[in-house]
Order: C-alpha cells, then structure tokens, then sequence
C-alpha cells in the first residue's frame, strides 16, 4: 500500500472523528437524495459527449489532484480510485450540500453501513422507516472501499462555487476536499 501522509495531525483528527461518533442514531433519512438532486449544480453526463477524462485519487486525508480546472458546460469524465486504507467519497456539491450531507453520512457510521474500510452494502437497503435507505448511488457522488474505482461524467451548467469532497465523518474536517475552479 502506497500511503503519503502529508499532516500526521491530520489523521490523527480524522480518527478521533470516526471515533467519536455520537453514539445516538440520527433519525433515518432518504440517503439518495441528498446529494446532487436538490440544487442546480450540473448534470449527469454521458461518458461518450465527455470532452475529458481527469483522474482522481483518493488517500486517507487528500485528493491528487487537489484542483480541476472546468469550463462552464463542459461534460467532464472522473475517474476515482481509493488507494487509501478507509472508505472515502467523491462528491461534487456546494459547501452547503456538503455539510448537508454530512449528516446523512454519520447516519450511515452510527448505522453500521460504513465500517471503517468496508461498506455493509446489504446495510444500505434496509428500510430506516417510511421506505427510506441509506442507498448511495447518486450521479454526482461515489463511495468506494479501499482498491475500488468508479467513474462519474458530470456537465457543468453553472458557474456555482463548487467543490468535491469526502464526507465519511472527520474526513472533510480533516481537508479531504478539493477545488473546482469553473470558468465562464
């Protein structure tokens, strides 16, 4: 395993956050809506209409690259690979809908669906009242185990303040996120 720590403190505060997850279950929330569907911040794209593909790898407290440049309506194909030795996700989102979503996250920790550096997949489907799930499958969002890779094609229709980030809990407190300079 290839890990570069570039601030020890860093994780060190990212594994008291995991462990120190309120041990109170929030109540259960409709997981697959909580990321890209609420606020106009892009599309799904098709692979095949992308202009590009960048590259994104994911360690235990930081992205490479930590900045993707994006021209406004450009179809971009992402590439995610997790070489770190946890569960991360790459979300593209507002900070808003990061803090957001955080929430919905530490519901699945508390939960038991994200176990560290496994995901409890039959976890996610259960029904958490109302036939809601802790599913994570939106277009704009991966959640991958260590080794896993996804691909997401995103068009970007607005010049919002953008960002993509993990939020597994303590992960975005501890840095991991990272820029979307979006040009007009």
């Amino acid at each position: 395993m290839n890990v570069r720590v570039r601030n020890p403190l860093r994780i060190l505060v990212l594994g008291a956050a995991l462990l120190s997850v309120a041990p109170a279950a929030f109540a259960a929330g409709d997981h697959a809506g909580g990321h890209g569907h609420a606020t106009d911040i892009g599309k799904p794209g098709q692979a095949a209409q992308a202009f590009r593909t960048i590259e994104i790898t994911m360690y235990d407290n930081y992205y490479e690259p930590e900045r993707v440049e994006v021209r406004q309506g450009e179809t971009v194909r992402f590439v995610v690979r997790n070489e770190g030795a946890l569960v991360h996700e790459f979300n593209i989102a507002t900070a808003e809908m990061h803090a957001s979503h955080q929430e919905e996250m530490r519901m699945m920790v508390e939960h038991g669906v994200i176990d560290g550096d496994h995901i409890n997949h039959d976890m996610m489907k259960m029904d958490m009242g109302g036939g809601r799930t802790m599913e994570h499958h939106d277009p704009n969002s991966v959640l991958l185990e260590p080794g896993q890779s996804a691909e997401i094609t995103w068009t970007f229709t607005t010049d919002a303040a953008l960002e993509f980030a993990c939020n597994v809990p303590g992960h975005y407190d501890a840095g991991m996120t990272g820029e979307i300079a979006i040009e007009n």
